[in-house]
């Protein structure tokens, strides 16, 4: 296994330091080092790494913007979001936009390792601290309905039928509604909680308690 990695950070001690970690391990190999957005997508079209390591904060660009960026125009980069933001939310969006993990810039070696082998293989990582973090917030919010988004009566006797796994042609039988009716229901649940892939509809809907 040989994973070529490259890395956008605009602090060069960090940028040092992970590099010294990178080191360590025969199979990892950095490619390149990017102190800018900018500067990371003429990277990109020079030479794509399998992974990515993303700063949230760039001098010239937004990190959750530029993570989508990339997972569109490279589906084949794999991005690990590293950062010094703590918050679930910023995961969240990272995660949105096609990230497939979410390293803090205080990792250990064999933390940043793990994250990128696993993100090699495809698979998703949150740092531990970050996964306590978010499961707190699952639990606490299936149990408080959630205040940041309003939906109609109708639109919530929807999302509950999706997440019990109904089609919308069941679900129109159900309501009594039709399927284009449906369609616009599950288009504005979408639109109110700002899911960019219907995959991750329900798990969302279960995170901000909006159906039990």
């Amino acid at each position: 296994m040989h994973i070529r990695i490259g890395i956008a950070d605009d602090h060069l001690l960090i940028i040092n330091g992970l590099e010294t970690m990178l080191q360590s391990s025969p199979h990892h190999q950095l490619i390149f080092k990017a102190l800018t957005g900018a500067s990371l997508m003429e990277e990109l079209e020079k030479e794509a790494p399998d992974v990515l390591l993303l700063d949230i904060q760039l001098p010239d660009a937004n990190g959750v913007d530029l993570c989508k960026q990339v997972s569109d125009n490279y589906p084949d980069v794999k991005v690990i979001a590293l950062t010094n933001h703590e918050e679930t939310m910023y995961v969240k969006k990272m995660m949105r936009n096609g990230a497939l993990g979410y390293l803090l810039k205080s990792t250990d070696p064999d933390s940043l390792l793990e994250a990128i082998n696993k993100a090699f293989d495809g698979e998703e990582y949150l740092d531990k601290r970050l996964e306590k973090a978010m499961l707190s917030e699952m639990i606490m919010g299936k149990r408080q309905p959630s205040r940041e988004v309003q939906l109609t009566k109708r639109e919530t006797e929807v999302l509950t039928l999706i997440a019990g796994e109904h089609t919308n042609q069941q679900i129109a039988d159900k309501l009594f509604i039709s399927l284009r009716t449906v369609e616009c229901h599950r288009l504005n649940i979408t639109q109110k909680l700002n899911i960019k892939h219907p995959a991750g509809l329900v798990k969302e809907a279960y995170l901000r308690g909006l159906v039990k």
